[in-house]
């Protein structure tokens, strides 16, 4: 069976439940539709677009547990086809994501973008490498200019991933792609061709 994301989404009680609600069939052609774990430019432009992902772990008592990540654009880094980085900045320091990844490697990515309803789900292995261990891999992650303490490299080898159905997606938009949109709409902004002076 090809290493598409059916691999690891499509438990037996997964395959159950497509069964019950009429969809198995066409679910069965998508497991046998082939690979999907290399990242092609569609996918790596996506990532690097992004400030922000969710990112779900597990822990030892069998918890799932998602958290948000978020950065300036491009803090996610491709560093190849299979190969997804980002500098993990300190935050309130409860340390969940990395005790649970002491235990269990994998890790699913939510990507999401809001304005162009576009979703890209991602699994994936995590290696977590502390600042002191590999300073250089932290430094290769570490976004310039960017004021945030980084206490760690978390280092994500893809498995798989699928894009998602953009139907239920709510567009929602930052505060700078706002002011980017209404821009025109002021009319005390002044633009710089309008400032020179033709005297």
């Amino acid at each position: 069976m090809g290493q598409n994301f059916t691999k690891f989404a499509f438990t037996e009680g997964v395959k159950a439940a497509q069964e019950h609600y009429g969809s198995r069939d066409a679910y069965l052609r998508m497991e046998q539709a082939g690979d999907r774990y290399v990242l092609t430019d569609r996918e790596s432009e996506f990532i690097r677009a992004r400030d922000s992902f969710y990112m779900a772990t597990v822990g030892e008592n069998g918890w799932p547990y998602v958290q948000f990540r978020g950065g300036p654009q491009g803090f996610l880094n491709v560093l190849d086809e299979r190969t997804v980085g980002f500098a993990d900045f300190r935050g309130n320091r409860q340390y969940i994501s990395v005790g649970n990844l002491k235990d269990n490697e994998r890790v699913a990515l939510i990507l999401m973008d809001y304005p162009g309803r576009k979703r890209l789900k991602i699994w994936a292995t995590a290696r977590v490498a502390d600042v002191q261990d590999d300073p250089e891999l932290s430094t290769t992650l570490t976004v310039e200019g960017y004021d945030a303490k980084v206490e760690r490299a978390i280092m994500l080898t893809v498995q798989a991933y699928d894009w998602n159905c953009p139907q239920h997606i709510v567009p929602r938009y930052t505060s700078t792609e706002i002011s980017r949109e209404i821009a025109h709409l002021n009319p005390d902004v002044v633009s710089p061709c309008d400032a020179e002076s033709t005297d």
